[in-house]
């Protein structure tokens, strides 16, 4: 279920991607392109979340699979860097919302320098030159208004996103002791608005407490934590 799930995101990802290259034009007075650029957005929050369950083995049992989902993944949001964004996963399931946590910002607690950190952490130079080889490539077969609007911008907002339910919301302050052991909240509200928002990434301590639980499952978890409360 795991691959299928994953290719089900990655092909309505370039899907609509494509759709949007091709056929729409970069019209700001028309609603349409805003809500384009929005469904877009969200399909790259899904393909960042299929890269993340990938680096938890969620994908598949065969770890050649989950790093072949997760490169590809990577590469597709931004350029990113599957190695990196894994290794910094990693400690921040060791040390959440700490000075160790590389997601964690423990100098500021405001959004905007919190998400500005965020990214730059994650930024490498060779991220920086595949996205321009790739958008330079890119306009050779399409107009660079579309490429700005369809392909850049629902990149910036996803990360948006990302950040806000998956990360700031969570682990910011005040750490309460119903957040113990791992220093994250989760997300209220119902099944519907979770999945939504970020793919049921708000349940954000039921992620931490059982994180072999892909992201399509984590709602099960909501609900069994609701009963033992």
């Amino acid at each position: 279920m795991g691959i299928l799930i994953a290719i089900i995101v990655l092909i309505c990802w370039l899907g609509h991607l494509l759709y949007c290259l091709l056929y729409l034009q970069a019209d700001p007075s028309s609603g349409w392109t805003y809500l384009h650029v929005m469904l877009q957005a969200y399909l790259y929050t899904g393909l960042f979340i299929t890269g993340h369950d990938a680096m938890h083995g969620l994908i598949s049992r065969s770890m050649k699979v989950n790093t072949l989902f997760g490169w590809i993944s990577s590469l597709l949001f931004a350029g990113l860097s599957y190695q990196k964004l894994r290794a910094n996963h990693y400690l921040h399931h060791q040390f959440p919302a700490t000075e160790k946590d590389p997601d964690y910002y423990t100098r500021s607690q405001n959004f905007f320098v919190w998400w500005f950190v965020f990214l730059k952490r994650y930024a490498t130079i060779w991220q920086l030159l595949f996205m321009a080889v790739a958008f330079n490539v890119l306009k050779i077969w399409f107009a660079v208004p579309e490429l700005i609007v369809f392909w850049i911008v629902p990149a910036v907002l996803a990360t948006f996103q990302l950040f806000f339910v998956g990360t700031y919301l969570p682990h910011r302050k005040p750490h309460t002791e119903s957040m113990q052991p791992h220093r994250a909240r989760s997300q209220r509200g119902p099944h519907w608005w979770a999945m939504l928002s970020c793919y049921f990434f708000g349940y954000h301590w039921e992620h931490h407490e059982i994180p072999r639980i892909p992201w399509w499952q984590l709602y099960r978890e909501k609900d069994k934590r609701k009963i033992q409360l």
